[in-house]
């Protein structure tokens, strides 16, 4: 749990493609936390302090033992007594820090429209323009606190970081900026490409600079995203697809995850297992959250994350336009063709679209189509620790364990277990168990999750592509590239995950459960 290593500098020129900042935590002198611990730690406290802050915003006269009821048939609009404690819909609640974490609008031909945002009121036709920057200030401030506790508990100097974040976080404004532009944006070429493109560029013209890499803290960053990410996964919502949801997600993905491993191994012989572990978990799972949790149990090379973070993004951007009108083609049930989508499409972002690309001229079909894509998407997210334990598991007992070596131990295997996927899973089932206690619970995580912990979610793992950028030189991607066989190993995964998800979706949702 804590870094106690001493320096060591004949160590140093092993670790040439590191940053100084990852040297400098691998090798602090001081007692501070590891990364992964830190990572759960800081998104923890993040998921606490939003729910408390929310109570401070609580709607009047809501309490925990609030019920939800039917409004009455009767042509009486007087809502159920307060007395009564019931109510007839959902109250609005509003998060303490809502609209002061925000991001930057849509824009046509100037970037500079996106510091702006204009509204049509629906009643009137009166339109309104507001400023965004004070949203995106707030981002910046809520990230670089987010960070600076971080870089606290592992005992690094703060200063340097304070220096350089605001460059960082400049970088990943412009990708922002990139990816609302009208034409991209309907394309759904999401700002995780953008980042990533702005980093790598940086890095391979004018290089890094030394006095950026303190705030270049990639793999920091989007563990602590991740571990936000378990608050939006609640089991409770996520079960509502039942068993036919189950088996689409929890069937089929371990199926394609170890046949594209195994294809990889013996058909392709990739040199590098884990970077073959890392884009069949990246294609199979849930795409970018799912490379970064199996990448960090077994220690790959962050060159390779970033070429399966490329490959997912730029097959997300095709599939998300395919897709849908392979669905519509075919002519198939909403719910058969959301649950294809949802099991297939990497990014939630990209799911969402695709699935209301198939509303037709019928907006419930598509609202359905959306609907049973996402809690698809969302259950497989589920899997991101199942996969990173039992990859460590494996790397650590057969892949890393040299011929003749005794077996590996227990301690072993839990020194290799990413330990912020724990952070994912304790947010996860303390906001789950909050959710889905009452309906008090159910409105307060929506809230606190809308309006704090998904807003800087997003901007960590902006900042986090940015960084991988920043780390990424081009030259060390070329050997990759030469054979050819991580594209094939992605497209053939890929292909066998379409046919698989397909007929299982086809199965439980059209044949066994059909509705």
């Amino acid at each position: 749990m804590f870094d106690t290593n001493p320096v060591n500098n004949s160590n140093l020129s092993t670790v040439p493609d590191k940053a100084m900042s990852d040297v400098a935590v691998e090798n602090s002198p001081k007692r501070g936390l590891t990364e992964d611990w830190t990572a759960g730690v800081v998104g923890l406290c993040v998921v606490l302090a939003s729910l408390l802050l929310c109570l401070w915003t609580k709607p009047n006269d809501f309490y925990w033992s609030t019920r939800l009821v039917k409004a009455s048939n009767t042509e009486s609009t007087a809502p159920v007594p307060i007395q009564a404690n019931t109510v007839t819909e959902k109250p609005k609640w509003n998060a303490f820090l809502k609209g002061w974490i925000g991001k930057v609008g849509g824009w046509v031909q100037s970037p500079l429209d996106a510091a702006t945002e204009t509204k049509k009121d629906a009643k009137t036709g009166d339109k309104t323009t507001r400023s965004l920057v004070p949203g995106v200030l707030g981002a910046l401030v809520a990230t670089a606190l987010v960070g600076l506790l971080a870089i606290v508990l592992q005992r690094l100097p703060t200063t340097p970081f304070l220096s350089a974040f605001p460059i960082v976080f400049l970088l990943a404004v412009i990708s922002y900026v990139m990816a609302k532009q009208a034409v991209i944006e309907m394309y759904n070429l999401e700002y995780p490409l953008w980042a990533l493109l702005v980093g790598m560029v940086i890095c391979n013209t004018l290089g890094t600079p030394q006095w950026l890499k303190p705030a270049v803290r990639g793999e920091l960053f989007i563990k602590i995203g991740l571990v936000l990410l378990g608050a939006e996964v609640l089991f409770g919502r996520l079960l509502a697809l039942g068993v036919p949801g189950i088996c689409v997600s929890w069937v089929v993905t371990p199926i394609v995850l170890i046949g594209t491993y195994i294809f990889g191994q013996r058909v392709l012989k990739m040199e590098s297992k884990s970077l073959n572990i890392v884009i069949s978990a990246d294609m199979s799972v849930c795409g970018v959250s799912a490379a970064i949790a199996t990448a960090a149990a077994c220690k790959a090379k962050k060159e390779e994350l970033s070429l399966a973070i490329g490959l997912s993004l730029a097959f997300t951007a095709v599939m998300m336009v395919v897709m849908p009108g392979v669905i519509l083609a075919m002519d198939l049930d909403p719910r058969v063709g959301g649950a294809w989508i949802g099991g297939t499409i990497d990014s939630t972002g990209a799911v969402a679209a695709a699935g209301e690309m198939l509303s037709k001229d019928d907006k419930a079909f598509g609202k359905i189509a959306s609907e049973t894509a996402v809690t698809v998407k969302m259950i497989q997210n589920i899997l991101i620790g199942i996969v990173a334990f039992g990859v460590a598991i494996y790397w650590t007992k057969w892949v890393d364990r040299t011929g003749g070596a005794p077996a590996v131990g227990v301690s072993e295997i839990w020194k290799r277990f990413p330990k912020f996927v724990l952070g994912f899973i304790t947010a996860s089932m303390v906001c789950s168990v909050i959710f889905a206690a009452s309906l008090f619970g159910e409105v307060w995580v929506d809230a606190s999750t809308a309006g704090v912990t998904k807003p800087i979610r997003e901007w960590m793992f902006c900042l986090a592509f940015v960084c991988l950028g920043l780390d990424t030189n081009f030259k060390e991607l070329v050997p990759y590239f030469r054979t050819g066989k991580p594209l094939i190993l992605y497209v053939c995964g890929q292909a066998l995950n379409i046919l698989l998800t397909g007929l299982m979706a086809y199965l439980m949702f059209g044949v066994i459960f059909k509705e």
